[in-house]
Protein backbone atom coordinates (compact mmCIF):
# COMPACT_ATOMS: atom_id res chain seq x y z
CA UNK A 1 0.00 0.00 0.00
CA UNK A 2 1.12 3.53 -0.55
CA UNK A 3 2.17 5.76 2.65
CA UNK A 4 -0.11 8.33 0.77
CA UNK A 5 -3.40 6.05 1.05
CA UNK A 6 -5.07 7.73 3.51
CA UNK A 7 -8.77 6.12 4.90
CA UNK A 8 -10.04 7.46 7.99
CA UNK A 9 -12.40 6.01 10.63
CA UNK A 10 -13.81 8.75 12.66
CA UNK A 11 -15.63 7.05 16.08
CA UNK A 12 -18.18 10.39 16.76
CA UNK A 13 -18.33 11.85 13.41
CA UNK A 14 -21.24 14.40 14.73
CA UNK A 15 -19.01 15.67 17.84
CA UNK A 16 -17.42 18.56 18.16
CA UNK A 17 -14.15 17.33 17.74
CA UNK A 18 -15.20 14.34 15.34
CA UNK A 19 -17.03 16.76 13.03
CA UNK A 20 -13.73 19.39 13.28
CA UNK A 21 -11.89 16.56 11.96
CA UNK A 22 -13.91 15.65 9.04
CA UNK A 23 -13.81 19.40 7.95
CA UNK A 24 -10.29 19.40 8.41
CA UNK A 25 -9.52 15.75 6.39
CA UNK A 26 -11.97 17.90 3.75
CA UNK A 27 -10.01 20.97 3.25
CA UNK A 28 -6.43 18.98 3.49
CA UNK A 29 -8.18 16.66 0.80
CA UNK A 30 -6.65 13.30 -0.13
CA UNK A 31 -8.75 11.55 2.29
CA UNK A 32 -11.15 8.98 2.16
CA UNK A 33 -13.49 9.17 4.72
CA UNK A 34 -15.80 7.30 6.71
CA UNK A 35 -18.20 8.27 9.94
CA UNK A 36 -18.66 5.39 12.99
CA UNK A 37 -22.31 6.30 14.95
CA UNK A 38 -25.08 4.09 16.04
CA UNK A 39 -27.43 7.00 14.54
CA UNK A 40 -27.56 8.50 11.01
CA UNK A 41 -25.82 11.40 10.66
CA UNK A 42 -27.65 14.59 9.71
CA UNK A 43 -28.39 15.90 5.72
CA UNK A 44 -25.09 16.40 3.81
CA UNK A 45 -22.89 15.16 6.09
CA UNK A 46 -19.24 14.82 4.68
CA UNK A 47 -18.42 10.99 5.47
CA UNK A 48 -19.66 7.59 4.18
CA UNK A 49 -21.42 6.83 7.62
CA UNK A 50 -21.29 3.04 9.25
CA UNK A 51 -23.99 2.46 11.63
CA UNK A 52 -23.08 0.35 14.77
CA UNK A 53 -23.60 -0.10 17.94
CA UNK A 54 -20.11 0.32 19.68
CA UNK A 55 -20.94 -1.71 22.55
CA UNK A 56 -21.45 -4.35 20.39
CA UNK A 57 -17.98 -5.71 19.16
CA UNK A 58 -19.68 -7.81 15.89
CA UNK A 59 -21.72 -4.55 15.12
CA UNK A 60 -19.05 -2.83 14.93
CA UNK A 61 -17.16 -5.26 12.69
CA UNK A 62 -19.93 -5.51 10.18
CA UNK A 63 -20.07 -2.54 9.90
CA UNK A 64 -16.64 -1.79 9.13
CA UNK A 65 -16.63 -4.95 6.41
CA UNK A 66 -18.43 -2.89 4.42
CA UNK A 67 -15.86 -0.47 4.23
CA UNK A 68 -12.61 -0.18 2.51
CA UNK A 69 -9.61 -1.31 4.90
CA UNK A 70 -8.68 1.77 6.81
CA UNK A 71 -5.65 3.85 7.47
CA UNK A 72 -6.26 6.01 10.42
CA UNK A 73 -9.11 5.46 13.42
CA UNK A 74 -9.71 8.51 15.25
CA UNK A 75 -11.96 8.40 18.42
CA UNK A 76 -14.13 11.05 19.69
CA UNK A 77 -16.96 9.37 21.17
CA UNK A 78 -18.01 9.25 24.77
CA UNK A 79 -20.58 7.25 26.91
CA UNK A 80 -23.68 8.92 27.57
CA UNK A 81 -22.50 11.19 30.44
CA UNK A 82 -23.67 14.51 32.59
CA UNK A 83 -22.33 17.67 33.62
CA UNK A 84 -19.98 16.96 36.45
CA UNK A 85 -20.15 13.37 38.91
CA UNK A 86 -17.85 10.51 37.66
CA UNK A 87 -18.13 9.04 33.71
CA UNK A 88 -18.54 5.54 32.91
CA UNK A 89 -15.48 3.92 33.05
CA UNK A 90 -16.18 0.50 32.43
CA UNK A 91 -18.33 1.60 29.26
CA UNK A 92 -16.03 4.11 27.87
CA UNK A 93 -13.19 1.11 28.08
CA UNK A 94 -15.58 -1.51 26.10
CA UNK A 95 -16.52 1.09 23.36
CA UNK A 96 -12.70 2.06 22.71
CA UNK A 97 -11.82 -1.52 22.23
CA UNK A 98 -14.47 -2.84 20.40
CA UNK A 99 -13.70 -0.37 17.40
CA UNK A 100 -10.16 -0.56 18.07
CA UNK A 101 -10.33 -4.37 17.93
CA UNK A 102 -12.69 -4.31 14.89
CA UNK A 103 -10.57 -2.33 13.01
CA UNK A 104 -7.27 -4.19 13.61
CA UNK A 105 -8.92 -7.21 12.24
CA UNK A 106 -10.39 -6.17 9.68
CA UNK A 107 -7.40 -3.59 8.12
CA UNK A 108 -3.94 -5.37 8.05
CA UNK A 109 -3.41 -1.49 6.45
CA UNK A 110 -3.76 0.54 9.83
CA UNK A 111 -1.23 2.64 10.86
CA UNK A 112 -2.19 4.64 13.42
CA UNK A 113 -5.03 5.24 16.21
CA UNK A 114 -5.56 8.39 17.84
CA UNK A 115 -7.67 8.85 21.43
CA UNK A 116 -9.45 11.99 22.29
CA UNK A 117 -8.96 12.92 25.85
CA UNK A 118 -9.45 15.95 27.78
CA UNK A 119 -7.82 17.76 30.63
CA UNK A 120 -9.92 15.87 32.99
CA UNK A 121 -6.65 13.45 32.61
CA UNK A 122 -5.00 16.20 35.15
CA UNK A 123 -8.71 16.45 37.77
CA UNK A 124 -9.62 20.16 36.30
CA UNK A 125 -13.00 18.90 37.24
CA UNK A 126 -11.75 17.88 40.87
CA UNK A 127 -10.15 21.52 41.60
CA UNK A 128 -6.84 23.05 41.70
CA UNK A 129 -4.29 21.05 40.29
CA UNK A 130 -0.33 21.21 38.67
CA UNK A 131 -0.02 23.84 36.34
CA UNK A 132 0.81 23.98 33.70
CA UNK A 133 -0.21 20.40 33.54
CA UNK A 134 2.37 18.33 31.71
CA UNK A 135 1.32 14.92 30.22
CA UNK A 136 3.35 13.16 32.35
CA UNK A 137 2.02 14.54 35.36
CA UNK A 138 0.78 12.21 38.16
CA UNK A 139 -2.59 10.65 37.83
CA UNK A 140 -4.88 11.54 40.25
CA UNK A 141 -6.84 9.29 42.51
CA UNK A 142 -9.45 7.01 40.25
CA UNK A 143 -11.96 6.35 38.90
CA UNK A 144 -11.00 8.64 35.56
CA UNK A 145 -11.78 6.86 32.83
CA UNK A 146 -9.10 8.36 30.46
CA UNK A 147 -6.38 6.22 32.45
CA UNK A 148 -8.01 3.41 31.56
CA UNK A 149 -8.78 3.99 28.00
CA UNK A 150 -5.06 5.19 27.50
CA UNK A 151 -3.97 1.90 29.36
CA UNK A 152 -5.89 -0.20 27.37
CA UNK A 153 -5.06 1.54 24.00
CA UNK A 154 -1.59 0.97 25.09
CA UNK A 155 -1.92 -2.52 25.72
CA UNK A 156 -3.77 -2.93 22.24
CA UNK A 157 -0.72 -1.63 20.38
CA UNK A 158 1.63 -3.77 22.14
CA UNK A 159 3.55 -5.61 19.36
CA UNK A 160 1.28 -4.51 16.48
CA UNK A 161 2.21 -2.78 13.53
CA UNK A 162 0.20 0.34 14.17
CA UNK A 163 1.16 2.96 16.57
CA UNK A 164 -1.08 5.67 18.57
CA UNK A 165 -0.94 8.95 20.28
CA UNK A 166 -4.09 10.94 22.12
CA UNK A 167 -4.72 14.55 22.52
CA UNK A 168 -6.18 16.82 25.66
CA UNK A 169 -7.30 19.47 24.91
CA UNK A 170 -9.20 21.89 27.23
CA UNK A 171 -12.92 23.90 26.61
CA UNK A 172 -13.62 22.93 22.59
CA UNK A 173 -15.32 25.86 21.31
CA UNK A 174 -16.92 25.72 17.68
CA UNK A 175 -19.93 27.15 15.84
CA UNK A 176 -22.77 24.36 15.87
CA UNK A 177 -26.21 25.41 15.92
CA UNK A 178 -26.83 21.42 17.26
CA UNK A 179 -24.44 22.06 20.45
CA UNK A 180 -25.48 23.56 23.32
CA UNK A 181 -22.09 22.40 25.37
CA UNK A 182 -20.26 24.99 23.91
CA UNK A 183 -19.25 28.12 25.50
CA UNK A 184 -19.34 30.30 22.61
CA UNK A 185 -23.72 29.74 22.11
CA UNK A 186 -23.68 29.93 26.58
CA UNK A 187 -21.76 33.51 26.40
CA UNK A 188 -24.27 34.61 23.03
CA UNK A 189 -27.35 33.40 24.65
CA UNK A 190 -26.69 34.70 28.63
CA UNK A 191 -25.68 38.21 26.35
CA UNK A 192 -28.76 38.35 24.68
CA UNK A 193 -30.50 38.02 27.93
CA UNK A 194 -28.84 40.48 30.01
CA UNK A 195 -29.01 42.63 26.67
CA UNK A 196 -32.96 42.20 26.76
CA UNK A 197 -33.24 43.55 30.49
CA UNK A 198 -30.62 45.99 30.17
CA UNK A 199 -27.95 45.00 32.23
CA UNK A 200 -24.33 44.76 32.14
CA UNK A 201 -22.13 41.56 30.99
CA UNK A 202 -21.36 40.50 34.48
CA UNK A 203 -19.53 37.75 34.69
CA UNK A 204 -21.41 35.12 36.29
CA UNK A 205 -18.45 33.15 38.90
CA UNK A 206 -16.66 33.91 41.35
CA UNK A 207 -13.53 36.75 41.63
CA UNK A 208 -11.21 34.32 42.44
CA UNK A 209 -12.41 32.91 38.58
CA UNK A 210 -12.39 36.00 37.23
CA UNK A 211 -8.59 36.64 38.36
CA UNK A 212 -7.27 33.01 37.25
CA UNK A 213 -5.35 32.14 33.74
CA UNK A 214 -7.43 30.65 31.54
CA UNK A 215 -7.32 28.65 28.31
CA UNK A 216 -9.57 27.33 25.30
CA UNK A 217 -9.21 25.29 22.31
CA UNK A 218 -10.85 26.19 18.75
CA UNK A 219 -12.59 22.93 17.13
CA UNK A 220 -10.70 23.48 13.96
CA UNK A 221 -7.10 24.29 15.75
CA UNK A 222 -7.18 21.02 17.39
CA UNK A 223 -8.51 19.12 14.63
CA UNK A 224 -5.32 20.43 12.66
CA UNK A 225 -3.10 19.20 15.81
CA UNK A 226 -4.40 15.65 15.49
CA UNK A 227 -3.94 15.58 12.04
CA UNK A 228 -0.73 16.17 12.21
CA UNK A 229 0.28 13.99 14.79
CA UNK A 230 -1.72 11.40 13.01
CA UNK A 231 0.81 11.24 9.62
CA UNK A 232 4.08 12.19 11.79
CA UNK A 233 6.32 9.65 13.37
CA UNK A 234 6.99 12.49 15.77
CA UNK A 235 3.20 12.18 16.93
CA UNK A 236 3.34 8.29 17.99
CA UNK A 237 3.21 6.76 21.30
CA UNK A 238 2.12 9.55 23.26
CA UNK A 239 -0.31 11.68 24.58
CA UNK A 240 0.22 15.79 23.94
CA UNK A 241 -1.75 18.48 25.18
CA UNK A 242 -3.71 21.42 22.42
CA UNK A 243 -4.90 24.61 23.27
CA UNK A 244 -5.13 27.61 21.63
CA UNK A 245 -1.49 28.75 22.62
CA UNK A 246 -2.41 31.71 24.26
CA UNK A 247 -3.76 32.01 27.78
CA UNK A 248 -6.13 35.30 29.42
CA UNK A 249 -7.71 36.16 32.85
CA UNK A 250 -11.35 36.62 32.25
CA UNK A 251 -10.86 40.07 34.05
CA UNK A 252 -9.04 40.62 30.56
CA UNK A 253 -11.26 38.77 28.03
CA UNK A 254 -14.55 39.87 29.62
CA UNK A 255 -14.41 43.44 28.61
CA UNK A 256 -13.22 42.59 24.97
CA UNK A 257 -16.21 40.01 24.95
CA UNK A 258 -18.76 42.55 26.60
CA UNK A 259 -17.76 45.22 23.15
CA UNK A 260 -18.20 41.95 20.81
CA UNK A 261 -21.57 41.47 22.27
CA UNK A 262 -22.32 45.03 22.17
CA UNK A 263 -22.58 45.38 25.94
CA UNK A 264 -21.40 47.52 28.89
CA UNK A 265 -18.75 45.27 31.26
CA UNK A 266 -20.28 44.74 34.57
CA UNK A 267 -18.32 42.95 37.37
CA UNK A 268 -18.12 39.35 38.73
CA UNK A 269 -21.33 38.00 40.71
CA UNK A 270 -21.37 34.66 42.07
CA UNK A 271 -24.24 33.28 40.26
CA UNK A 272 -25.27 30.02 38.84
CA UNK A 273 -26.49 29.69 35.56
CA UNK A 274 -28.36 27.02 35.79
CA UNK A 275 -30.67 28.54 38.61
CA UNK A 276 -30.50 31.72 37.10
CA UNK A 277 -31.59 31.15 33.99
CA UNK A 278 -34.83 28.34 34.66
CA UNK A 279 -37.22 30.87 33.90
CA UNK A 280 -35.62 32.99 31.02
CA UNK A 281 -37.31 30.46 28.39
CA UNK A 282 -40.08 32.75 27.60
CA UNK A 283 -37.42 35.93 27.59
CA UNK A 284 -35.50 33.78 24.85
CA UNK A 285 -38.58 33.02 22.79
CA UNK A 286 -39.41 36.64 22.78
CA UNK A 287 -35.91 37.53 21.57
CA UNK A 288 -36.68 35.28 18.87
CA UNK A 289 -39.54 36.35 17.80
CA UNK A 290 -38.59 39.61 17.28
CA UNK A 291 -35.18 39.50 16.01
CA UNK A 292 -35.99 37.02 13.17
CA UNK A 293 -34.17 34.61 14.53
CA UNK A 294 -34.25 30.69 14.10
CA UNK A 295 -36.27 28.89 16.43
CA UNK A 296 -34.87 26.95 18.83
CA UNK A 297 -35.81 26.72 22.52
CA UNK A 298 -33.53 28.29 25.40
CA UNK A 299 -31.82 24.61 26.75
CA UNK A 300 -31.19 23.64 23.16
CA UNK A 301 -29.12 26.47 22.50
CA UNK A 302 -26.90 27.01 25.96
CA UNK A 303 -26.07 24.32 28.29
CA UNK A 304 -25.70 26.41 31.51
CA UNK A 305 -24.44 23.60 33.63
CA UNK A 306 -21.00 23.56 31.49
CA UNK A 307 -21.52 27.69 31.64
CA UNK A 308 -20.97 27.01 35.62
CA UNK A 309 -18.23 24.32 35.31
CA UNK A 310 -16.13 27.09 33.20
CA UNK A 311 -17.09 30.12 35.21
CA UNK A 312 -17.06 28.70 38.53
CA UNK A 313 -13.40 27.36 38.43
CA UNK A 314 -11.32 29.33 41.03
CA UNK A 315 -7.73 28.17 39.53
CA UNK A 316 -5.16 28.30 36.75
CA UNK A 317 -6.39 26.09 33.93
CA UNK A 318 -2.75 26.02 32.01
CA UNK A 319 -1.45 23.60 29.94
CA UNK A 320 2.15 23.05 28.70
CA UNK A 321 2.66 22.38 25.02
CA UNK A 322 6.31 21.73 24.96
CA UNK A 323 5.93 18.62 23.78
CA UNK A 324 3.12 19.16 20.83
CA UNK A 325 6.27 21.88 19.59
CA UNK A 326 8.62 19.63 19.36
CA UNK A 327 6.83 18.02 16.77
CA UNK A 328 7.24 20.64 14.62
CA UNK A 329 3.05 21.68 15.06
CA UNK A 330 3.50 25.67 15.43
CA UNK A 331 -0.19 26.23 14.56
CA UNK A 332 -1.65 29.11 17.49
CA UNK A 333 -4.86 30.55 17.67
CA UNK A 334 -5.89 34.10 19.00
CA UNK A 335 -8.30 33.28 21.55
CA UNK A 336 -10.56 36.61 21.69
CA UNK A 337 -10.40 36.47 17.65
CA UNK A 338 -12.03 32.78 17.86
CA UNK A 339 -14.99 34.32 19.81
CA UNK A 340 -15.58 37.17 17.60
CA UNK A 341 -15.17 34.96 15.14
CA UNK A 342 -17.35 32.27 16.34
CA UNK A 343 -20.11 35.09 16.95
CA UNK A 344 -19.84 36.57 14.00
CA UNK A 345 -20.91 32.77 12.70
CA UNK A 346 -23.97 32.38 14.43
CA UNK A 347 -25.39 36.12 14.04
CA UNK A 348 -25.08 35.04 10.00
CA UNK A 349 -27.02 31.87 10.91
CA UNK A 350 -29.20 33.97 12.62
CA UNK A 351 -28.67 32.37 15.88
CA UNK A 352 -28.09 34.93 17.70
CA UNK A 353 -29.07 38.85 17.46
CA UNK A 354 -27.13 41.40 15.80
CA UNK A 355 -25.04 43.77 18.13
CA UNK A 356 -26.46 46.99 19.05
CA UNK A 357 -24.33 49.84 20.45
CA UNK A 358 -24.44 49.33 24.37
Amino acid sequence: MSNTVRRALVVGPTGAIGKALVAAMRRAGGWTVYGLSRGAPPSGAQFDHLAADLMDRDSVAAALAGAEPITHLFYAARAAHGEGGIEDVASNVAMLANVVEAAAARSSELRHVHLVEGTKWYGVHLGPHRTPSSEDDPRHLPPNFYYDQEDALIALARGQCWSWSACRPTVVCEFDPSRARNLTAILAAYAAICREFGTPLDFPGTRAGYESLNEVTDAGHLADAILWLSTRESGTNQAFNITNGDAFRWRHMWPRLATMLGLTCGEPRDIRLADWMKDKGPVWERIVSREGLVPQPLEATALWAFGDFVFRQDWDVLSNLTRLRRTGFAGSIDSAEMFARQFTQYRAARLMPTVRDA
